[in-house]
């Protein structure tokens, strides 16, 4: 098992999760984050850490498709280890649906 970061990160990139991470899985967008499935321990500390709920376990309903998709992006994003402010909108942003399709950029982040 692995943990995902999904749609609900986008717009607001909380960085509370990088600073618990005893493994370094996390990767930076321009505007979200994502987990690299395959250094994920599997270890759980990073789910309760996120205030928009975006990291859930890959067996839940749906988390298939964002398996590839944190795979994907963390192959072409740098590492982040360093707790970041949020997005300036990120309180706006939080819970918003659709998140995906309206602001998703595949740019990088700087990492850190």
């Amino acid at each position: 098992m692995t943990y995902i970061v999904n749609d609900a990160c986008i717009a607001c990139k909380y960085t509370d999760c990088v600073e618990v991470c005893p493994v370094d899985c996390f990767y930076e967008g321009e505007n979200m984050l994502v987990i690299h499935p395959d250094e994920c321990i599997d270890c759980g500390v990073c789910e309760p850490e996120c205030p928009a709920d975006a990291i859930k376990p890959d067996t839940e309903p749906g988390a298939e498709e964002w398996v590839e998709f944190n795979r994907k992006y963390s192959e072409m994003w740098p590492v982040i280890v360093t707790r970041k402010d949020p997005l300036p909108e990120a309180e706006e942003r939080d819970g918003e649906t659709g998140k995906l399709e309206k602001y998703f950029s595949e740019a990088p982040g700087e990492g850190g």
